[in-house]
């Protein structure tokens, strides 16, 4: 028999999977050429492959159109809590405020440098604190911080904020049903490897042209050498003969 392709993407496997479910109950010469209990399986492991895969894609392609306008929330926010705090440090250093304030904020009263706003995680987490931390200083009597005040900051962070909690919920649902594709992989590898063996052995003394085409009803896809394709043609050739 000549050498078979075994699928190697997602879609190919459960094109496979399909293909064997469907010759259910298929006989050769009154014998099931593939068994129940292959079928059972195929159809078992078919419907959990392609849920995950259905998932997994569903949430990939949802984080990835909800990236597209992120990118620039997560930049504004960033710019503006950046902002916010340099201003704070600023009036500090003026002698405008004291700087055992910074604590309320959850900064480092003796360090005036920004703190990490590199990821998304820490523009959420700053974000979260300096307003926060403006709300009660205000709420005890404090002049507000202008330019940029913290309605300013609060407006661009939340809108920020509320799709990072998204993104952070969409990422972590494709990552599930992405590691559920990843554990399921080989084990549909494994079956289709067994399926392609039981169909290729039932057919294994037909002639070439005629057990490749019935082996390609089972979905088996195989690569011919020169060898194998004029082994065909020469089939051909006797079948005409004989006719």
């Amino acid at each position: 028999m000549p050498r078979r392709y075994l699928p190697n993407t997602d879609p190919s496997r459960i094109k496979a999977l399909q293909k064997a479910v469907n010759m259910e109950g298929y006989k050769e010469n009154g014998q099931l050429v593939l068994s129940y209990q292959t079928i059972r399986d195929a159809r078992l492991l078919l419907n959990k492959f392609r849920n995950a895969q259905s998932q997994y894609q569903q949430y990939h392609n949802q984080f990835l159109k909800m990236n597209k306008g992120y990118k620039e929330e997560a930049y504004m926010a960033r710019m503006y809590v950046s902002h916010f705090i340099q201003v704070l440090n600023m009036a500090i250093r003026r002698g405008e405020l004291r700087k055992d304030i910074k604590e309320d904020y959850g900064l480092d009263p003796d360090s005036y440098s920004l703190p990490p706003l590199e990821t998304d995680a820490e523009i959420e987490k700053w974000g979260k604190a300096v307003i926060a931390g403006e709300e009660k200083r205000i709420s005890k009597g404090g002049v507000p911080i202008y330019n940029p005040n913290i309605a300013k900051v609060k407006v661009h962070w939340s809108i920020f904020a509320e799709h990072f909690y998204n993104v952070c919920r969409l990422k972590a649902n494709s990552e599930k049903y992405r590691q559920e594709l990843v554990q399921m992989r080989p084990i549909v590898d494994d079956l289709l490897h067994d399926l392609s063996n039981q169909v290729r052995n039932f057919y294994a003394d037909y002639p070439l042209k005629q057990s490749i085409d019935k082996c390609t009803r089972f979905g088996l896809i195989f690569y011919l050498s020169s060898d194998e394709k004029k082994q065909i043609e020469a089939e051909k050739l006797q079948n005409t003969i004989d006719f």
